[in-house]
């Protein structure tokens, strides 16, 4: 018997047997894989506050406070129509938008086109598109790995 009315049928034989469930869990659509995007603050939403997250966020919307991430390996990637007053300490952040605030990122920052910064930024490694706007200053400090050998061969 049909779920929603309809005609009788009969029981399906192997070959037509549906793989897929008829409703999906919100929670199947979510995505748990490493490099994924996790959450998402979209184009008309509005947040206000300290923001402390673990993977990749994008946020298109508005938002104004902090911004930190829990990994140097979490990423934070503010869309075209993104808004952003806030102090912000990530792993990388790649900026489409706007954002008014410090940044700091632990392993890069990336400006792309029409991208827009005002305020300081530092990182070890920055990446400035032609079109996009930086009015700050700017530190670029290289990991441990990543200075050059002190006189003597030695790193310190």
């Amino acid at each position: 018997m049909a779920l929603l009315g309809g005609k009788k049928e009969e029981a399906p034989s192997s070959s037509s047997i549906i793989s897929k469930p008829l409703f999906k869990r919100e929670e199947d659509s979510v995505s748990t894989r490493s490099g994924d995007m996790h959450t998402l603050l979209a184009k008309e939403s509005e947040f206000e506050g300290k923001l402390t997250f673990q993977g990749q966020v994008r946020i298109d919307g508005k938002f104004s406070g902090q911004i930190f991430t829990r990994s140097p390996d979490d990423s934070l990637v503010i869309g075209e129509t993104a808004r952003i007053q806030a102090e912000l300490n990530v792993g990388t952040v790649i900026i489409y938008g706007t954002v008014e605030g410090n940044v700091k990122a632990n392993r890069a920052i990336e400006l792309k086109k029409n991208g827009r910064v005002k305020g300081n930024i530092e990182a070890p490694t920055l990446s400035v598109e032609p079109g996009s706007f930086f009015e700050g200053s700017c530190k670029m400090d290289g990991s441990p790995a990543a200075k050059p050998p002190a006189p003597g061969g030695e790193r310190k």
